[in-house]
């Protein structure tokens, strides 16, 4: 039996999402696919899956970007490819909102606003809190109903939002959002677990 790699997408691969994601990892004990940033995504699904495979640990964190493509981008369908394959196990999405002319939307079970509240409606890139439950529009979202991930989440523009998720403050609204996808996959409690056997 495969022992499938638990992982979190991101919708995001810019210089701002590699710098916070990179750092985002390294605060949780888990890895980046350092290589899977770009704007938009240059990697197939098939070379992504073989670099979490290589990685020594989980939680392995995934960037994905389309930039802004109509329909399904390169981003969209390797992470589509990914969030299919057999060996690997999605614990979560991070949705990334964005100005997209396009207007290409998904539902969230939750967001996750610029100070750090939890929301039931949407957040524009910015972080700032909208009024249509549930949803939110961005540029790498197009597939992602589609995915049914244990728990999808919103937030603003990665490493940004008016500076509160600067990388340099250590991404604060960023790293919530993987906490909580950690928790709410029960994941965090299989890490305590092990440490725990570990230790005993």
């Amino acid at each position: 039996m495969v022992n499938k790699r638990k992982v979190i997408l991101i919708t995001d691969g810019d210089e701002y999402a590699r710098r916070v994601v990179e750092i985002v990892a390294k605060e949780i004990d888990g890895r980046c696919i350092s290589m899977s940033w770009g704007n938009p995504t240059t990697l197939s699904g098939k070379v992504i899956v073989e670099l979490i495979k290589k990685t020594p640990k989980d939680p392995v964190l995934v960037m994905f970007d389309d930039s802004g493509i109509v329909g399904e981008g390169a981003g969209e369908t390797a992470m589509r490819y990914v969030a299919n394959h057999e060996d690997i196990e999605v614990l979560g999405i991070i949705a990334v909102a964005s100005r997209t002319r396009h207007e290409e939307w998904t539902t969230v079970d939750v967001s996750i606003d610029r100070d750090g509240n939890l929301t039931g409606n949407g957040v524009d890139k910015f972080g700032a809190e909208e009024f249509e439950p549930g949803k939110i529009t961005g540029d790498t979202v197009y597939c992602i109903d589609q995915l049914h991930a244990p728990i999808v989440v919103g937030i603003g523009d990665i490493g940004k939002m008016s500076k509160k998720d600067d990388y340099e403050k250590g991404a604060p609204i960023t790293k919530l959002a993987v906490e909580l996808i950690l928790e709410r996959s029960g994941y965090s409690d299989e890490q305590k677990r092990a440490q725990n056997a570990t230790d005993s």
